[in-house]
């Protein structure tokens, strides 16, 4: 990969993505859902988790898990790597004392009428041995170097 990033013909179906590992503390749960705007309580007050909620402490809300699953690909990719479709489902919650570990695999790999380089992953966050949440992704990345899927627009872009 240049420093530019991967480029189409640098990936094949199957490829692995490196796994990355992220330990989770009480303040990487506050500050994910302060930067989303997320004021309900189960994500800052452990009391109220506990007691109202069942859970055994804070945990990381949506947009901060979405947030994490575009870090993941985005430092796969590089700085050319743009995100087209991301869809995922929490199965389960991230608590401060885990650690997440995000894995990944290339599903499919295409070309556009638009000459658009295409890479479909299917990705998952593990905490020990239970998968907590399941994403599917498609990310434009550059079909060549001197490609950038980021000048795309109109029809050139067809996430």
């Amino acid at each position: 990969m240049s420093v530019r990033g991967l480029t189409l013909d640098q990936v094949q179906v199957g490829d692995k993505l490196p796994e990355l590992a992220v330990e989770v503390t009480p303040t990487t749960v506050v500050l994910g859902a302060l930067a989303s705007r997320d004021w309900r309580p189960m994500h800052h007050d452990k009391d109220f988790a506990q007691e109202r909620n069942g859970t055994r402490h804070i945990f990381v809300n949506t947009p901060h898990n979405a947030a994490y699953f575009e870090r993941y690909i985005s430092d796969w990719t590089g700085p050319y790597g743009r995100l087209g479709r991301i869809q995922f489902r929490m199965k389960d919650s991230v608590f401060p004392g885990d650690t997440m570990v995000f894995h990944g695999q290339v599903e499919k790999v295409e070309t556009d009428p638009a000459d658009c380089a295409w890479v479909e992953l299917l990705l998952w966050l593990s905490v020990g041995e239970k998968v907590t949440t399941q994403c599917n992704a498609r990310v434009a990345i550059p079909a060549h170097d001197g490609d950038n899927p980021w000048a795309r627009r109109g029809e050139a872009w067809r996430p």
